[in-house]
């Protein structure tokens, strides 16, 4: 049995999508098990097996993990990140779960400039330290993440403070299917991987692309790294630690140009999705 966490969220949800067209047996975990499960519906056969998961309460988790050998593990970012996916960890370690599939970030490293992702290399070194069989997922930008962008778009602006820096973007259904084979796959299983899409884009061009998408001219204005961030807290209303991360990630695009790896191909043997057919696919999004 495979666990999936955050059944219910882009990438697990991608997750366990992945794995029911591979007809293999999952579990959805999630905090709202009593809410339909997105792309689920009623009359799937047979029935998904959902059950309520809290990271912070282990009892859950020892329910929801009863019987499972490998488990997803995907947590939104948070200041309380390393504790409690490093709970989940002994949590499922406990329970007899053998493969963990992790969701990292890119420079996962000690000394990282990216507060986050020092947090993730704190839970990889801690599942290390088990000695669990693991795999860890360095995924870039979720496209996903630009819908956000739509009222922005809808202003004619877009913020932000990389300049012409490239950046990595992945599609959340190539994270899914590859997350999906790491479960499955033994040749894949317990390796560590970064996953892009097929092309770095720079901010300035992602506007122009907007820009002929809704017919409408959009803008990028390169803010510096301070006036980012008090924009995230004082207009956007972000809290202070989310501000932090997306001013330490655009920086970072900066003095680690971004270049796109060829894993999902790799992984997969097709191409990933690219932004171009993603932007298509949301236009009336961006069109509102």
């Amino acid at each position: 049995m495979i666990a999936v966490m955050g059944a219910t969220g882009a990438t697990g949800n991608a997750v366990l999508h992945s794995l029911l067209a591979l007809g293999a047996p999952v579990r959805a975990l999630t905090r709202t098990p009593h809410e339909p499960i997105p792309g689920v519906t009623g009359t799937h056969r047979p029935p998904l097996d959902v059950r309520y998961a809290d990271a912070g309460d282990p009892h859950s988790l020892r329910t929801a993990f009863a019987g499972a050998s490998r488990l997803f593990l995907v947590m939104a970012n948070s200041p309380a990140q390393v504790e409690l996916e490093t709970g989940v960890i002994d949590t499922a370690a406990d329970t007899g779960v053998e493969h963990i599939v992790k969701i990292s970030a890119p420079a996962a490293e000690p000394d990282s400039p990216v507060a986050i992702s020092r947090g993730h290399h704190a839970v990889e070194e801690h599942v290390r330290a088990l000695g669990m069989k693991h795999t860890i997922l360095h995924p870039y930008a979720f496209m996903q993440n630009l819908l956000r962008l739509a009222p922005a778009v809808a202003q004619g602006v877009i913020l932000g403070a990389t300049g012409e820096a490239p950046c990595n973007y992945v599609d959340c259904r190539d994270i899914g299917d590859v997350a999906a084979a790491a479960l499955t796959r033994p040749d894949i299983a317990g390796g560590s991987y970064v996953l892009t899409g097929s092309e770095a884009v720079s901010q300035p061009e992602l506007a122009r692309r907007l820009s002929t998408l809704t017919g409408h001219q959009i803008r990028y204005v390169n803010l510096a790294p301070d006036e980012l961030r008090d924009h995230l807290i004082h207009r956007a209303h972000m809290p202070a630690w989310l501000a932090d991360h997306v001013t330490e990630i655009q920086q970072l695009a900066i003095a680690r140009p971004e270049t796109p790896t060829d894993t999902v191909s790799r992984i997969l043997g097709r191409p990933p999705r690219t932004l171009d057919a993603f932007l298509h696919e949301n236009r009336d999004h961006f069109r509102r």
